[in-house]
């Protein structure tokens, strides 16, 4: 049984690991995502009951599970140096006289350049030993960086192991993780269907989530890395050209943007060709990076105190142009925020003719001190959405009226609040507002909530205005003769229709309530939620300490989650919406006992620990026969307790005398 298992382990892992190489190196598919899916499903069942046989890159690592808790700082073997930065033609010019200069007398071969783009994402080193990766290491400050290894191994263009011939037992790799634009673009849009904000830009989120302490959360978002650089002692290659191709061969992911360039004139029509063209590609860049490409000549050249001599960055200027505010208008949006936006006369930026330009609140109109028929400069620079940077005060008019946030909502003339922990301004008259009902309705039928076929926002509007629809629960008493008879509606598209909201209500429970659109609860939230309580109803009567109490959800989600349900028409809506037959509970996991040590047995856990996830170790006390209760109370037996564990569950737990342990003790007792 053992050895079968250990085989049958080391057969997945080497697959999968093949599997992977031929999608993200050679864009071979081989296999289909759901047999993939399959078989690296079978891979984490096996690990879990086998432990001892998991490789140490396992495959499995790409979806994470490892929480740290706090980032190792680690010492760089090579320092990581800045690039000195220029913005003109004549400094590149410049740079390569110098470096002529100092080449002149030591080395005569011709200078070749090598060109590349200059990513604008996160910088990172990666170490392997024996062909295997054994450490990522952020930048920091350049001597010294934290170690993210676990956050790393889920990026999927990052090889665990590498093989081939002539692999050094020990060598370096370094690169750029990047938010590809297409999954920064979508994460905003799980941020706004949870009525979060909305993040700014790709690389100082890639940055945050590299240091996100659930690796599993960074698997999610789908981040991505370049390589550009081979660093080791005694390595088979001549010139940097030489090692970004032995990097290709060995199955790094490789910008295919690179060239070599035998003149600085050369060079130079590199750089004005991506300086348009790089807006075609899928991830932001801010410059070109131009190197020496022989590696001798390199280490003839050295190093400045800060950055290499054999080496500069020619930086773009951000796009920005300047244009004319014609208007401010509001838009509305589901959860009842008000945001501003810039209506202005059309102008081309970054490829694109832009006119509309974000102004995100009242604090921002107030910065930019934003009068009518303004002249204001807009950038699209690391920014997805183009917005207003500054005003030329100069082109003003006399006697120009200021824009003054309004007070009132621009669609249903309800006055608008603020709290003052949030920069928006909110239209409180949810149940009456236009925008907010059709942005619900919108939310509800969204691929990623109940994903309704035949249905999008232009439908829920086109229903609306049919006075066929005012809530989602409407949704499910539409008729087919009803639809049949609009605008665009055909015999096809409006059984497609009634067809789409039949099959959903077979989507499950957590999806389901995600498509509520409680405030604050997005896809991660609601599956937690539906994993923790197994049905609406329990979800419903939960106290709020039972719901904070949920792993992941804090007291703002909890408020969120009880002023829902206390609402007498949303409860109405589930109703009729159960009647229609849609799934408001999921199937409680039989629990296959592995012993009985903690029978009757009591625990509460909180905080984060190093081995377990609280789901792990809720799973690990209830298949050793224990409980989990939902709060601390006098029949509580254990506080299992980890890092940054709540203050008032720690106060109340030595108040009532309930034991507290670690996890190295809760280990030991099972």
């Amino acid at each position: 049984m053992l050895e079968d298992s250990k085989n049958r382990i080391d057969f997945l892992t080497q697959k999968l690991h093949y599997f992977n190489n031929q999608y993200y190196q050679n864009s071979i598919s081989e296999i289909s995502d759901y047999e993939f899916d399959r078989l690296l499903l079978e891979l984490q069942n096996l690990e879990k009951e086998f432990p001892q046989f998991k490789h140490e890159n396992s495959p499995t690592e790409r979806v994470g599970g490892t929480i740290t808790k706090d980032f190792k700082t680690v010492k760089h073997k090579f320092p990581m140096l800045s690039l000195s930065n220029t913005y003109s033609k004549e400094d590149i010019f410049e740079w390569e006289t110098r470096v002529k200069k100092g080449l002149l007398g030591i080395d005569n071969q011709p200078v070749i350049f090598f060109c590349e783009q200059k990513f604008d994402g996160v910088a990172i080193s990666l170490i392997y030993e024996n062909g295997k990766l054994k450490q990522a290491i952020t930048r920091g400050d350049g001597t010294q960086g934290d170690d993210i290894t676990a956050n790393a191994k889920t990026i999927k263009t990052i090889p665990l192991h590498i093989s081939g011939e002539n692999i050094p037992a020990w060598f370096e790799v370094r690169g750029e993780v990047f938010f590809p634009l297409k999954n920064f673009e979508k994460l905003n849009v799980s941020q706004a269907d949870a009525g979060e904000a909305l993040y700014a830009n790709p690389r100082n989120t890639a940055s945050g989530t590299l240091k996100l302490q659930h690796s599993s959360e960074v698997a999610k978002r789908g981040l991505d890395c370049f390589l550009y650089s081979l660093l080791g002692e005694n390595l088979p290659v001549l010139s940097h050209h030489e090692s970004i191709e032995l990097l290709k061969k060995w199955g790094f992911n490789i910008s295919p943007t690179y060239k070599n360039c035998s003149s600085i004139e050369q060079v130079w029509e590199y750089i004005t060709y991506w300086e348009t063209k790089r807006f075609e590609l899928p991830l932001a860049t801010d410059g070109i990076v131009i190197k020496i490409d022989s590696i001798s000549q390199q280490e003839n050249l050295g190093y400045t105190a800060k950055s290499p001599r054999w080496a500069i960055a020619y930086k773009f200027k951000a796009a920005s142009e300047s244009t004319v505010l014609e208007q401010v208008t509001y838009q509305v949006g589901r959860t009842g925020a008000v945001t501003p936006v810039a209506n202005m006369k059309p102008v081309l930026l970054a490829g694109t003719t832009v006119k509309r330009a974000t102004l995100h609140n009242e604090d921002e109109i107030l910065r930019l001190d934003l009068h009518e028929n303004d002249t204001v400069f807009i950038e699209k620079g690391g920014e997805i959405i183009p917005k207003i940077i500054s005003v030329d005060i100069t082109k003003r008019k006399p006697n120009a009226i200021k824009i003054n946030f309004i007070k009132t909502c621009p669609e249903c003339d309800t006055l608008l609040v603020r709290n003052p922990e949030e920069a928006a301004w909110f239209c409180t008259n949810e149940k009456g507002c236009p925008p907010q009902i059709k942005g619900r309705m919108a939310h509800f039928i969204h691929r990623k909530a109940m994903n309704i076929d035949g249905m999008g926002e232009e439908t829920i509007e086109q229903f609306y205005n049919a006075n066929l629809i005012r809530n989602y629960a409407d949704l499910y008493d539409l008729k087919y003769e009803q639809i049949i008879g609009l605008e665009r509606f055909a015999q096809k598209s409006a059984q497609n229709v009634i067809d789409g909201l039949k099959n959903s209500t077979q989507v499950p429970f957590e999806k389901v309530l995600f498509a509520l659109g409680i405030k604050f609860v997005g896809a991660t939230v609601a599956e937690k939620l539906a994993k923790h309580f197994y049905s609406v109803e329990n979800i419903q009567n939960a106290t709020l300490e039972q719901l904070t109490s949920t792993p992941e959800i804090g007291e703002r989600i909890a408020l969120s989650v009880k002023n829902w349900f206390s609402d007498t028409d949303n409860l109405k809506t589930i109703e009729r919406l159960k009647q229609a037959g849609l799934q408001f509970k999921t199937d409680e996991k039989e629990i296959i006992l592995e012993s009985s040590k903690l029978e009757g047995l009591t625990f509460v856990i909180s905080g984060t620990f190093e081995q377990f996830s609280r789901e792990e170790l809720q799973e690990k006390i209830a298949v050793n026969g224990g409980k989990i209760l939902s709060g601390v109370s006098g029949k509580l037996n254990f506080l299992l307790a980890g890092e940054n564990m709540g203050p008032s569950k720690l106060e109340k737990a030595t108040k009532l005398g309930v034991k507290i342990i670690s996890e190295a003790e809760f280990l030991t007792m099972i």
